[in-house]
C-alpha cells in the first residue's frame, strides 16, 4: 500500500514538473519571460512608442540645430527657393548663350526687378506721405465720431481715456520701443547677410545642381542609392512645383486686391499690393492679416463703408484661393488636407515665428511625398524584350534529341 501511494505521488510530482516545463517553453515561444502573461497587443505598442520616443528625439535635436544655425538654414531655404524659381528660366536661356552666363543673367535680371519694384513703392509711399497724414488725422476723428454715435454709443469720455492710455503706454515703454527698433535694425542686418548667401549658393544650385546631387549619391552605400535618388527627386518636384504654384496663387491675390484698392480710391494701394503678395505665402493665414491691415487704412481714411467693402474682399479672397487656385495650381504638387495646413502653419509659427509659418507647409508637403515615394515600390522588370531589340528574331530552341537504345536504361 505505501509503494502504491508513493508510486502515485512520484507520478504526480512528474506530471506537476511536466507542465511548468511545458509553460516555460509556451513563454519563451510568445517572448514572455515573466510569469505574467502580456497581450500581443500591448508589446506591439510598446515596440511602436520607444521607436517614435527615438525619432521624437531625432526630430527635437534636428530643431535645435536649426535653431541655432537659423540664419544658414533660412539662407539655404531661400537659395532652394531661388533655384525652383529661376531653374527654367536659365535652362531656356542655356540654349542661347553658355550656361554659367544664363545663369548669371536670370539672377541679375530677377534683382534688378524686385529692387525696382520695392525702389517704386517707396517712391509712392514717400509721395503719398503728406497727404495720408491728413488724411489719417481726419480719419480718427470719424471713426471716433462713428463709434460715438449709432450702434456703439461710446461716451466722449471713454474715448479720452483710451487716448490717453495708449499716450501713456507710449511714454512709459518708450525705451523698449527704442531697444527693438535697434534689434530691429540688427535683424536687417542678418536679413540682408542671409539674402547675399542665398544668392551665392542659388547661383551654384543653378548652375550644377545636378553635379550636387551626384556626388552626393556617390557617398551613399551601393545599396542605399536608388532609396535615396527617389527619395531626393520627389522631395525636389514637391517642393519645387509648390514654390512656383505658390507664387502665382499670391501673385493673382495680389492683381485683385490691388486692382479693387485701386478702384476704391484707398491710399497705399500699391504697397498693400505687396503686403498682400508676400502674406499670401503663409496659407490660410496671411492673406486675412493682409486684407486686416488693408481694412485699418480703408476705415481711417475712406471710412466705414468703404471699410465693409474691403473686409467683403477677405471672404472673396479666401474662398477664390481655396477653391479655384489651389486645386488648378497646386493639387499636383501638395496634397495635403486643410486641417493638416492649418495645424502645421500654427505649429511653425509656435516654434519659429513668421519664418515657420512660411517653411511649414513646404516642409511637410515634401515630407509627405518622401514617405509616399519610399512606400511605393518600384516596378518590375518587364519580362519581353527590350524596345531597341524588339525586331530582332527570337533564338531557335533545340528540339529535344531522343536517346539511343544504348542510352536507354
Amino acid at each position: 500500500m505505501r509503494y502504491v501511494v508513493g508510486n502515485r505521488s512520484s507520478r504526480g510530482v512528474w506530471s506537476v514538473t511536466k507542465a511548468r516545463t511545458a509553460g516555460t517553453e509556451v513563454r519563451r515561444g510568445t517572448g514572455e519571460h515573466t510569469g505574467v502573461p502580456v497581450s500581443r497587443g500591448l508589446r506591439v505598442a510598446a515596440a511602436h512608442a520607444w521607436r517614435l520616443l527615438v525619432v521624437g528625439v531625432v526630430v527635437y535635436v534636428i530643431f535645435a540645430l536649426l535653431g541655432k544655425l537659423q540664419l544658414v538654414a533660412v539662407a539655404l531655404f531661400l537659395a532652394l527657393v531661388v533655384t525652383a524659381v529661376l531653374r527654367p528660366l536659365a535652362d531656356l536661356l542655356a540654349r542661347r548663350m553658355p550656361r554659367t552666363v544664363a545663369v548669371i543673367v536670370s539672377i541679375l535680371g530677377s534683382l534688378l526687378l524686385v529692387l525696382g519694384v520695392m525702389a517704386l513703392v517707396g517712391r509712392v509711399v514717400a509721395g503719398e506721405s503728406g497727404q495720408l497724414g491728413h488724411e489719417f488725422a481726419g480719419g480718427l476723428g470719424r471713426i471716433e465720431r462713428w463709434l460715438e454715435g449709432s450702434p456703439f454709443h461710446l461716451s466722449h469720455a471713454v474715448m479720452s481715456n483710451l487716448q490717453g492710455k495708449v499716450a501713456t503706454f507710449v511714454s512709459d515703454h518708450r525705451s523698449v520701443l527704442i531697444s527693438s527698433a535697434l534689434s530691429g535694425a540688427g535683424r536687417a542686418v542678418e536679413f540682408v547677410t542671409g539674402l547675399v548667401l542665398a544668392l551665392f549658393c542659388s547661383l551654384f544650385f543653378i548652375r550644377s545642381g545636378d553635379k550636387f546631387w551626384r556626388w552626393f549619391q556617390e557617398l551613399m552605400p551601393q545599396g542605399a542609392r536608388d532609396p535615396w535618388d527617389r527619395a531626393g527627386r520627389a522631395a525636389w518636384r514637391t517642393f519645387a512645383g509648390y514654390t512656383r504654384g505658390i507664387i502665382i496663387v499670391a501673385a493673382t491675390n495680389a492683381i485683385l486686391v490691388g486692382i479693387a484698392l485701386y478702384v476704391l480710391g484707398v491710399p497705399l494701394a500699391l504697397p498693400l499690393t505687396l503686403l498682400e503678395f508676400f502674406a499670401a505665402f503663409i496659407p490660410l493665414v496671411g492673406s486675412p492679416v493682409a486684407l486686416g491691415v488693408a481694412t485699418v487704412v480703408a476705415l481711417a481714411t475712406k471710412g466705414p463703408v468703404v471699410a465693409i467693402i474691403v473686409l467683403a474682399l477677405i471672404v472673396v479672397i479666401g474662398q477664390l484661393e481655396g477653391h479655384v487656385l489651389h486645386p488648378l495650381v497646386l493639387s499636383w504638387a501638395v496634397r495635403l488636407h486643410p486641417v493638416v495646413v492649418a495645424l502645421s502653419v500654427i505649429a511653425g509659427s509656435i516654434l519659429a515665428g513668421v519664418t515657420g509659418a512660411v517653411v511649414a507647409v513646404p516642409m511637410v508637403s515634401v515630407a509627405w511625398s518622401v514617405i509616399s515615394e519610399l512606400r511605393a515600390r518600384p516596378g518590375p522588370e518587364p519580362s519581353g524584350p527590350s524596345p531597341g531589340h524588339a525586331s530582332d528574331p527570337p533564338e531557335p530552341h533545340p528540339e529535344p534529341t531522343r536517346p539511343s537504345r544504348a542510352e536507354e536504361p
